[in-house]
């Protein structure tokens, strides 16, 4: 009986969500005058949101696709969180415009490089791309200024400091490449020849003046190992000295030779060993 009542008093589902709304209208006005308890206001909660489901829901199954479509798009989304409570969920657009595919543009005339030896136009080349230094790969010359050195010979050879070539503005670029002669010690950092060579100009100003401090660390270096030297030599002749000297344990007896008349009654006796005199008297 109760069943009929209701589907003769709400024949389709527009006419339950109109129902639906009087009565939480009517449920907000009594909750205006009186509070409510916790547990109805969820309830009134949880039927308004099913009733906006239900209209979307309508609205949706309406046979007109363009505007069933704009206003789905224009209504947020409802996710139910399964706490009791539903959220609505915000298009994201930033999805869609990550998914553009951009084409590379094409190579400007600008792009390309002039060889600083034969003046003409390149691409790249291995100067370029890891010195960036605009040679050509046929202008490059590995054996001589584009020869690749090492560290200690770029601060030996050139007199050259780990700041100067770390830490100096414009830094120093190098590549990277295994120890030939141990692949287990560590990586070894290549310089480019003709950048050390304009480094050491700008630290030492001349050529004259890196010639000069070369020789004389050079003539300093020289004397620091003679010294070390004598400072050996010194210690081994004390140490053979040493040796060779012993102290004598016994107490030492003298040996006189004859005896020598001095003046009237006093007489002299020198011994043989240490040369003691040994002077006395005679009555």
């Amino acid at each position: 009986m109760g069943t009929s009542h209701y589907h003769s008093e709400f024949p389709n589902t527009e006419d339950k969500e109109m129902a639906t709304e009087s009565m939480n209208a009517d449920v907000e006005q009594t909750k205006e005058e009186a509070p409510l308890p916790a547990a109805l206001r969820a309830k009134v909660e949880r039927n308004r949101q099913r009733a906006l489901m239900l209209r979307q829901a309508r609205l949706s199954s309406r046979p007109y696709p363009g505007a069933s479509e704009a206003i789905s798009k224009a209504l947020p989304k409802i996710v139910d969180t399964g706490g009791g409570f539903f959220l609505e969920e915000e298009d994201e657009e930033q999805d869609k415009v990550d998914k553009v595919v951009h084409q590379p543009g094409p190579v400007l005339e600008f792009d390309y490089l002039l060889c600083e030896n034969c003046d003409k136009v390149f691409m790249d080349s291995y100067l370029s791309n890891y010195f960036d230094m605009a040679v050509c790969d046929t202008c490059r010359d590995p054996e001589g200024v584009h020869k690749l050195i090492t560290k200690s010979e770029a601060k030996q050879e050139y007199l050259l400091k780990d700041c100067d070539l770390d830490r100096r503005e414009p830094v120093l670029k190098f590549v990277v490449k295994k120890n030939p002669h141990n692949s287990q010690w560590g990586d070894m950092k290549l310089y480019l020849k003709a950048q050390i060579i304009k480094r050491s100009l700008e630290v030492w100003g001349t050529e004259e003046a890196l010639q000069e401090a070369k020789e004389n660390r050079l003539e300093n270096r020289d004397k620091m190992k003679q010294k070390k030297f004598d400072k050996k030599v010194k210690e081994l002749r004390r140490a053979v000295r040493s040796s060779l000297w012993k102290k004598e344990t016994t107490a030492h007896q003298h040996t006189y030779g004859p005896e020598e008349h001095i003046e009237e009654d006093m007489y002299r006796k020198t011994c043989t060993i240490c040369n003691h005199e040994l002077t006395f008297e005679k009555m």
